[in-house]
């Protein structure tokens, strides 16, 4: 997890002026590299106007995931905490995930960013320090790992993928599953391995924590950015578009699937009111056509119905049929309200609380079931 010296000295020197920025003129905040017997980069001293002082072994990490802070770092801080109890790890890096934040102070961990994510506690000199700075990786910290994010279409595939069958199964699997190469797929794994989002035994995954995992790819996706929505008016009112929808051909199922907070509001209410959201497959001419059977109009603002692009034909696998309408499948939905605008993440949250529920459901017990389309 250590950086390399020179990259080391610039990160340590950074996070020893944030914190003398915050704590102000009166204190002094001085780093002492180590020479590797103590098991950490530098050791820093805080010291008050009086006089008093406390000393923290720093780890400098260019990157911590999760995994890193349930495992090396939480071993580090308890063998630092037997050598003095009074002494506490602080691990600095460019840039910390909220997961990772997380798993950090369920140890005890200290931790500092340079976008401003610190929490630091010390009781003499009474210190504590609790701030927030960037929830997204900047793009200087996403270039530094070759490891896939949870962005793009692939990634968006093989989450849905988890996320609704239970394992176990391999890699191989689930690349055939998701139609992705073995070797995307196998680094992807190694990432949520590392964001404690999936757990292995040897090669075969055993479990999957799938509420995680929609959060983070939630996280790391915009829905209104990824599908280029437009924006219709009914001029009769949504409920006759739904109902037009529910006497539709069946065919239609195919090329049309409601989400959002009306989708979201036919399982776990939670508001009411909201724009109607419908995909289509990705063509121009899907939208006139689908405009003009729903009897839009096409308008700039003050829209009801938002109409938008499927760009993967992952939106279309295991829908949901409720109240005769056609919706994307559960794990879709979630993903696609929790990375919405106002309140929609909120009812995400409440749809993940739906899914929680009705697990035997809708989540699927091997990958030869995932054909079936769920009905509620």
């Amino acid at each position: 997890m250590s950086v390399h010296s020179s990259t080391e000295q610039s990160l340590l020197e950074q996070g020893r002026s944030t914190l003398l920025d915050l704590l102000g003129r009166d204190w002094e905040v001085t780093v002492r590299p180590e020479d590797g017997d103590e098991g950490g980069d530098a050791t820093l001293q805080i010291k008050s106007g009086d006089g008093v002082y406390a000393e923290m072994l720093v780890e400098a990490a260019s990157r911590v995931t999760p995994k890193d802070a349930a495992g090396a770092l939480t071993s580090k801080a308890h063998l630092v905490r037997r050598v003095s109890r009074f002494t506490r790890l602080l691990v600095v890096s460019p840039w910390i995930s909220p997961m990772t934040q997380d798993a950090l102070r369920r140890s005890g961990i200290d931790y500092l960013d340079l976008t401003g994510n610190i929490s630091l506690r010390v009781s003499r000199p009474a210190i504590v320090i609790h701030t927030q700075g960037a929830e997204r990786a900047p793009a200087s910290h996403r270039a530094v790992s070759n490891k896939p994010l949870l962005t793009g279409l692939k990634a968006g595939r093989l989450v849905r993928l988890l996320a609704d069958t239970l394992p176990p199964y391999r890699a191989t699997e689930l690349a055939e599953g998701a139609r992705l190469s073995l070797p995307y797929v196998s680094r992807l794994l190694d990432t949520l391995d590392d964001q404690l989002l999936i757990e292995r035994d040897g090669r075969i995954i055993v479990s999957v924590d799938w509420q995680r995992l929609l959060r983070a790819r939630a996280e790391q996706t915009d829905l209104l950015r990824s599908t280029e929505p437009t924006g219709m008016l009914a001029p009769n009112g949504v409920k006759a578009v739904l109902k037009r929808m529910e006497n539709w051909d069946p065919g239609y199922r195919h090329e049309v699937l409601v989400t959002g907070s009306y989708a979201a509001r036919s399982l776990a209410p939670l508001s009411v009111g909201g724009q109607l959201m419908l995909y289509v497959q990705e063509h121009p001419l899907n939208v006139d056509r689908v405009a003009e059977e729903l009897g839009l109009m096409p308008v700039s603002e003050g829209a009801d119905v938002l109409i938008l692009r499927a760009k993967d034909r992952s939106v279309w696998q295991r829908p949901m049929m409720v109240g005769g309408l056609w919706q994307v499948g559960l794990s879709q939905l979630a993903t696609d309200c929790l990375s919405g605008p106002g309140r929609m993440p909120a009812e995400g949250e409440k749809i993940l609380e739906f899914m929680a529920a009705h697990e035997p459901v809708w989540r699927k017990t091997d990958l030869s079931h995932l054909g079936e389309p769920t009905l509620f």
